[in-house]
């Protein structure tokens, strides 16, 4: 009796993982059906502060600043600051050296981004109503020439909250950043543009965002967490606002290089994920039926990312397992006893056409080429799989704080990646 009731409660949850995965690829299909309304040209510019959290950052710093010289928008309309957070190497030097306004920062109890990004907030609110908005980027970006034209586009329409493109800037040095890259780019198209198309909130994605100013005052920083993109996007939409997702504002970002690396930086997503859900997911829940909110159910449904992945995983090699089984009583002689579920043969026509759209959308923005498909097809579903024990450790470990620190060494420069697009 106890185990039929297990059986059927695990039964249940795994069903219900499966609706969440259809939900997302519906919202998919429907998003890349429907386009967005074009922006207007306006011929207003804003001022922006961009704002670069960095730590110990000496290797990349100076191609990120350079970068940002090259902008094709008046320099007298944006300034560069860089938060030298306790930093020990020459950030600071090297930050100065290519104009940069550099502010010192040294606490040993509030480690971390948010931290640092609410320190900075809160000395550029004291500037009085100098800037429009206030852009986010790590230390290792390298931006699109047209970065904050289209940011200013993105607020000249009246829109407060802007994420744009993340690409990769190192797509090519080992199988690891290959597979970050082909994530990132599926997750533009298949999550970003998708939501944008049809009005709901994109997810600010940690850098490469746009904040109108007065919006971040009225809300409040107040992300502090590991994640706190996740935070804030939650923060916005109580307050019945969204992200939305500026295409062609590109900003390259470096993957890391090595498995313990991307190991710690994802488990620390994670982690983040976890903890941020339970503070929101309810109210977010809350919200859908108080305001018939669709945008506070899709962001609900994100951040139970940890869960979902877990028992999708666990599913599907459990799965995997019975065919390999099967496949082995056949070679043996054992009869084929095939038993028809509707679930399973929905999640499995579900896996093969997730399996190809994300080729086909990876192509959409010309960056499929046979290299990258024998990678998606050969060595992606290993980095898929890493995610299952990376999603368990972050549910575990979700209340701990500790801020681990990526490590940061391809220093590319912009003129190196357009060279190497064309």
């Amino acid at each position: 009796m106890f185990f039929d009731l297990i059986e059927k409660i695990a039964s249940i949850i795994v069903n219900l993982v499966y609706i969440i995965s259809f939900y997302y690829l519906a919202i998919s299909i429907l998003g890349l059906l429907l386009k967005n309304r074009k922006n207007k040209k306006l011929d207003k510019k804003n001022r922006f502060a961009i704002v670069i959290a960095a730590h110990d950052e000496e290797k990349v710093i100076s191609n990120s600043l350079k970068s940002l010289k090259g902008l094709n928008y008046d320099k007298e309309f944006y300034d560069v600051f860089v938060v030298a957070d306790n930093c020990t190497d020459k950030t600071k030097e090297y930050s100065l050296a290519q104009g940069a306004l550099v502010y010192e920062r040294f606490d040993d109890n509030n480690k971390g981004k948010g931290y640092a990004l609410e320190w900075m907030f809160n000395k550029i609110f004291d500037m009085g109503d100098r800037y429009s908005a206030i852009i986010v980027l790590d230390a290792d970006n390298i931006v699109s020439p047209n970065f904050l034209t289209e940011m200013n586009t993105k607020l000249n329409n009246g829109y407060k909250v802007i994420q744009g493109y993340i690409d990769s800037k190192n797509p090519n040095d080992n199988w690891l950043t290959m597979s970050y890259s082909i994530a990132f780019w599926s997750n533009n198209r298949l999550f970003q543009l998708c939501r944008d198309n049809l009005g709901l909130s994109c997810q600010l994605s940690g850098t490469g965002f746009c904040l109108d100013i007065e919006t971040l005052k009225k809300v409040g920083w107040g992300a502090t967490c590991l994640t706190e993109d996740l935070e804030f996007t939650c923060k916005l939409i109580m307050n019945n606002m969204r992200v939305v997702f500026a295409y062609k504002a590109v900003v390259y970002d470096e993957k890391p290089l090595t498995l313990k690396q991307s190991w710690n930086q994802r488990k620390r997503w994670m982690q983040g994920f976890a903890d941020v859900s339970s503070r929101y997911f309810l109210k977010l829940i809350e919200r859908v039926f108080s305001h018939r909110d669709l945008k506070a159910l899709d962001c609900a449904l994100y951040s139970i990312q940890p869960i979902v992945i877990t028992i999708l995983g666990i599913v599907s090699i459990f799965n995997m397992s019975r065919l390999l089984l099967s496949l082995v009583g056949i070679f043996m002689g054992q009869p084929l006893v095939f038993e028809f579920k509707a679930i399973r043969f929905i999640s499995l026509a579900y896996f093969i056409f997730q399996f190809m759209i994300t080729p086909i959308m990876i192509h959409l923005d010309s960056k499929l080429n046979f290299k990258v498909l024998m990678y998606y097809i050969f060595i992606y579903p290993f980095y898929i799989i890493t995610w299952v024990p990376i999603a368990i450790q972050g549910i575990l470990n979700k209340n701990k704080k500790e801020w681990f620190h990526t490590d940061h060494s391809r220093n590319v420069s912009i003129n190196e990646l357009e060279k190497f697009k064309n």
